[in-house]
């Protein structure tokens, strides 16, 4: 009884003086509202705040608290118990405590004054504030418990840090908002903190994260889902001012200074089943054969570029003792190692389920550079908010920048494309111009690490009713079967004659590829093409004016008509025909055209690999013999950096072909014909070579540290060494989503 008695002197006297003037003066002000908010606000106040934070301070906070309530739409109806918890209070964390509540008003209001819900004004404040104070997420933070003004002074902050700013300006515009957060992800890949607000219901988003299709969106969803409620670690929780149980921060362990609900129910899902992952282990040696060294050890995934963050071990720990990040496989990225302000990184991936693990060796480490500093500072804009004459898109690369920034770059835009293509994927349909490709598909064998083939099969028909073609594509869609890969049969757009050699094919094909790279994980060096009757006319046309997509091509009874051979020189190339087949002469142009691919492979070393073969004594139905031509394809992967390229223009003309392209607004002529070599240090090229001409170099074709020299048409047009660049690299992929294809230097000439 001595000791309550003595709790209850102890709390008298820290609730008087400030304390108790702050409540007499909400009860002044504000009334019996005013009073029990001014209470709620002190019975729940950390310790140390009761002894350092005067009346004026908590007057000054409760007072714009209320003037947010009665000012804004959404803050009129907030229940008083919200209102008390996540509006009121003056900080979230153990962070400084500052008088953030008037700034953050004058800054939110004119953001969120069209903004008709809490959601809607959560999101406004999401998508404009961190631009304009200029705050970003970036791990070079002094840390991670920062106050506003901290952040802001250093325009840096991590999850944390973000998080507490976001929620500060909602509360400052009567939004209820709190910080949410797990010590440990349940796959082990580290902590993380994001932002729940109340919009007749709680509903997250990360901070400085805006997502344009709206809150309960994120990166974490997955991580957050398996979430593990009865294991501490693992479980979510949500900061509240009113305690249930503490919050574990994980920058100071040991304090339970701050209030918390645990949430994980609104995030965990129910497990699947069991699933393989890689479990990645991490050393730091200073060199080979030396001694182990402790750094911060940071996992990248070149998309977000959220962190997995961990430390190394040295000295006596057992050689075993590592930290591991529990990755899927497949999963490729890089381990950034941080030694006081030393910042250093390694590429690791493709993963294989297991437990690989990475020896690095900090004296071999690539030194993360500015350039790509300011490259990954450009990608975390909004797409649409990039601009092409940014700096960090202009400054020269070496060759380990350059392989960096591809990387980024590719992963970036394939994101992109995965979040805006999936509804094609998901109707097998797309659309362009008008014309809609619908397709089948199915998925033969086991995924390799480096990706699924992709084989577009097309079927016959053509100047038939849509009947007849149907029944045609139906029938292709079981014909062939790779022995690995996902088997794709499209339907022709039209029924016309040459429907699969329109225009409007080539558009449409490219961009099914690169849906299938992006949201299949589709490997862009293993795409086959084939086609059978009408399909294989297709083949005819389409595999020479769009060799450079393709790792080789088979045609299955189909008829040439005027196409060209000469775009197949680095296109292995089958040709499949019945010995009987002499509608519009098939079978005795496929041999001619057999002859001739002799003859060009012959008079050109190294080009134009083919395999021919005339069934003798079979019609237009070769019952499936042509189906060795699956295998035969599988054996190849695309040359897309060959040292000689010959262009030959069709009726469809196309801009860019390997490294050669024709500029904007360039003329283009069908027929047109261009002939280009890489011999040594020299580029020569040849044919109709115009002042568009121009050139896409990567190291994958020459070393560009090297000087290079141009010939054409004759003359020199170019001589020193092309500079890498991220804007060339932008461009490819605005062009092309094609990963083996980027370029990082352009050459062009008048």
């Amino acid at each position: 009884m001595r000791h309550v008695w003595f709790l209850f002197l102890v709390v008298t006297a820290v609730w008087a003086g400030p304390l108790d003037d702050f409540i007499t003066a909400a009860k002044e002000k504000h009334g019996a509202a005013g009073e029990s908010a001014a209470r709620f606000l002190v019975e729940h106040m950390p310790a140390k705040d009761r002894e350092t934070l005067s009346a004026e301070f908590l007057t000054a906070n409760l007072d714009l608290a209320f003037r947010a309530r009665a000012e804004f739409p959404w803050a009129k109806d907030v229940p008083a118990d919200l209102f008390h918890n996540d509006v009121l209070p003056y900080a979230v964390f153990d962070e400084t405590r500052e008088a953030w509540r008037a700034d953050f008003y004058e800054k939110a209001k004119g953001l969120v004054k069209d903004a008709k819900t809490a959601g809607e004004a959560a999101q406004a404040l999401n998508r404009e504030l961190f631009k304009l104070i200029n705050v970003h997420y970036n791990t070079g933070r002094k840390r991670p418990n920062q106050s506003p003004a901290e952040s802001v002074a250093q325009g840096r902050a991590t999850c944390t840090g973000l998080s507490i700013i976001l929620v500060d300006a909602c509360r400052a515009v009567g939004i209820p908002a709190r910080a949410v957060g797990t010590p440990l992800w349940a796959n082990e890949r580290g902590n993380h903190t994001w932002v729940e607000i109340w919009d007749g219901g709680w509903h997250f988003t990360g901070a400085d994260e805006y997502d344009a299709n709206g809150l309960d969106r994120g990166w974490f969803v997955g991580d957050a889902a398996q979430a593990k409620a009865e294991v501490p670690r693992h479980a979510i929780y949500a900061t509240s001012w009113k305690r249930d149980v503490a919050f574990p921060m994980v920058w100071a362990r040991a304090s339970d200074t701050v209030g918390a609900v645990n949430v994980t129910a609104r995030y965990a899902k129910a497990e699947a089943g069991a699933r393989e992952f890689a479990q990645l282990g991490v050393r730091l040696w200073d060199h080979a054969g030396g001694a182990r060294l402790v750094a911060k050890v940071c996992v990248l995934d070149g998309v977000r570029r959220q962190c997995a963050l961990a430390d190394t071990k040295a000295g006596t720990a057992d050689l075993n003792d590592m930290p591991r990040f529990t990755l899927a496989p497949g999963a490729q990225g890089w381990l950034r190692f941080t030694r006081g302000t030393e910042v250093r990184e390694l590429a690791f991936g493709p993963l294989t389920p297991g437990n690989p693990t990475v020896d690095a060796h900090w004296d071999r480490l690539a030194v993360v550079s500015p350039a790509i500093v300011a490259l990954e500072n450009w990608l975390n804009a909004e797409p649409a908010r990039r601009s092409l004459t940014d700096p960090a898109l202009e400054t020269p690369l070496t060759k380990a920048e350059a392989a960096r920034a591809e990387e980024l770059l590719v992963a970036d835009r394939r994101s992109q494309l995965a979040e805006e293509r999936r509804g094609e994927l998901d109707q097998r349909a797309l659309t362009l111009d008008g014309k809609t490709l619908r397709w089948m598909e199915k998925t033969f064998g086991e995924a390799p690490t480096n990706g699924h083939s992709l084989w577009i099969s097309m079927h016959g028909g053509g100047n038939a009713p849509s009947g007849v073609n149907d029944r045609q594509w139906t029938n292709q869609i079981g014909l062939y079967q790779p022995a690995e890969g996902i088997y794709v049969a499209p339907r022709a757009p039209t029924d016309t004659w040459n429907l699969w050699h329109e225009a409007h094919i080539d558009p449409l094909f490219q961009r099914l590829i690169e849906d299938y790279v992006a949201l299949r994980g589709v490997n862009p060096d293993r795409v086959y093409l084939l086609g059978y009757s009408a399909g294989g006319d297709g083949v005819w046309q389409l595999a020479p004016r769009m060799a450079d997509r393709f790792a080789a091509a088979a045609m299955m009874a189909g008829h040439p008509n005027e196409a060209s051979l000469l775009g197949l020189r680095n296109l292995p190339f089958a040709i499949f025909m019945g010995g009987n087949d002499a509608a519009y002469n098939r079978n005795r142009i496929a041999a001619e055209r057999a002859a001739e691919l002799d003859r060009l492979a012959q008079e050109d070393a190294g080009g134009y690999v083919h395999f021919a073969r005339i069934y003798e004594g079979l019609g237009h139905w070769m019952q499936r013999k042509d189906a060795e031509g699956i295998p035969w394809m599988a054996g190849f992967t695309r040359e897309a950096w060959p040292k000689r390229v010959v262009w030959q223009q069709d009726d469809v003309v196309h801009r860019r072909f390997y490294w050669l392209e024709i500029r904007e607004p360039g003329e283009i002529r069908e027929r047109q014909k261009i002939v280009a070599r890489v011999e040594d240090r020299t580029i020569t090229v040849e044919g109709d070579v115009t002042a568009a001409l121009g050139l896409r170099l990567s190291d994958r074709l020459l070393d560009l540290d090297q000087p290079v020299n141009v010939i054409a048409g004759g003359r020199e047009v170019f001589s020193g060494r092309p500079e890498r660049r991220a804007v060339n690299i932008v461009r490819s992929l605005a062009e092309r989503a094609d990963a083996g294809a980027v370029a990082t230097a352009a050459i062009s000439w008048k």
